[in-house]
């Protein structure tokens, strides 16, 4: 079932400087509902909602500064990556053209070391080289892909929102290489995904009677098994190892809720509110930081973890409709 739109234009910077300036699309966001999905310009999406109100921001030129932390919010697909180095400084550095959707390293969590991936295009993710040199890119045969995930022997996941009509699927790349195994889960959407630190794969998603979905794939397993959570989660959001837990972010109440998982049962152990937030799309936990895209705010956001909380540092750039964010090192 469709459901009435909204349309978004996003005005363009007035003032932009430094080689590396990527300016807002000022192209009309058409947005559509079907079901829980939303649909922006035709493709679906892993975010919530669209704020129709523009932002405007000022984008800062590149320095000539080498700094070690890099973040990545990660704009609607087609656009660019905004690029930020914080604590160093809360203003954009520059940005990668090109690029949209969401966002992985090769850690579990915390910055990832010199390298991130990037769910760029209808059936491509992109690696890159930190700041942001181009490495290599590999291709999905089913299309849509939505999320990505790596796990500490170098394997990509890569989820698949809505590909070739119907979606669900994950594909795994052993090595980050080659065409790739594509595997079908319980969800009929998938939306995020990670590994533990024990090397099983989660994802989360819609089913197909339109509820939030925990799915996984034990280590060395061959099938996706349906994990019952402890709580009720509205809305699929993020999917990570914090160093203790599982997380799986709430898009709709803005919380990481906190898990251990024991067989095919995840039960609930805490919950860090972020206050301050539309709608993380998606977000990224680094030790004591969590950092958010906002979809609904139209920006880039840092907030204290565990703790949540309003906002320590709200970063400041070009942003078109974030769908995704990634920290990594030099």
């Amino acid at each position: 079932m469709k459901y009435a739109g909204a349309l978004v234009a996003l005005a363009m910077c007035s003032a932009c400087a430094g080689s590396s300036a990527v300016s807002p699309s000022a192209a009309s966001f058409n947005a559509t509902y079907v079901g829980k999905t939303l649909w922006v310009n035709g493709r679906p999406v892993t975010a919530a909602r669209l704020n129709p109100v523009p932002t405007y921001a000022t984008l800062v030129p590149d320095r000539h500064a080498k700094p070690q932390d890099h973040e990545y919010v990660i704009n609607f697909y087609g656009t660019y990556a905004t690029m930020f180095d914080y604590p160093k400084s809360d203003q954009q550095i520059g940005a990668i053209a090109n690029v949209g959707g969401q966002g992985c390293t090769n850690v579990l969590y915390g910055y990832g070391k010199k390298i991130f991936w990037i769910v760029a295009a209808e059936n491509q993710i992109e690696e890159f080289k930190v700041p942001k040199t181009p490495i290599k890119s590999l291709s999905d045969s089913v299309g849509m892909p939505s999320s990505c995930a790596m796990d500490t022997s170098g394997d990509l996941a890569v989820g698949i929102l809505n590909g070739s009509g119907s979606g669900g699927d994950v594909v795994i790349y052993k090595g980050a290489s080659g065409s790739g195994t594509v595997m079908s889960t319980p969800l009929a959407s998938e939306y995020f995904d990670g590994y533990d630190n024990k090397g099983n794969l989660f994802a989360d998603g819609f089913t197909a009677s339109s509820n939030f979905g925990l799915v996984e794939l034990p280590k060395g397993g061959s099938t996706f098994q349906t994990i019952t959570t402890s709580n009720s989660v509205q809305f699929p959001g993020s999917v990570q190892w914090d160093g203790t837990y599982l997380t799986v972010f709430d898009q709709y109440t803005s919380e990481t809720y906190q898990y251990t998982v024991s067989g095919t049962t995840a039960t609930l152990k805490g919950t860090v509110a972020l206050t301050g937030s539309g709608d993380c799309a998606q977000t990224w936990i680094v030790k004591g930081l969590v950092y958010c895209g906002d979809a609904d705010n139209n920006n880039g956001e840092v907030f204290k973890y565990p703790a949540g909380g309003s906002p320590v540092a709200v970063l400041t750039g070009n942003f078109d409709f974030p769908l995704g964010v990634t920290v990594a090192k030099r």
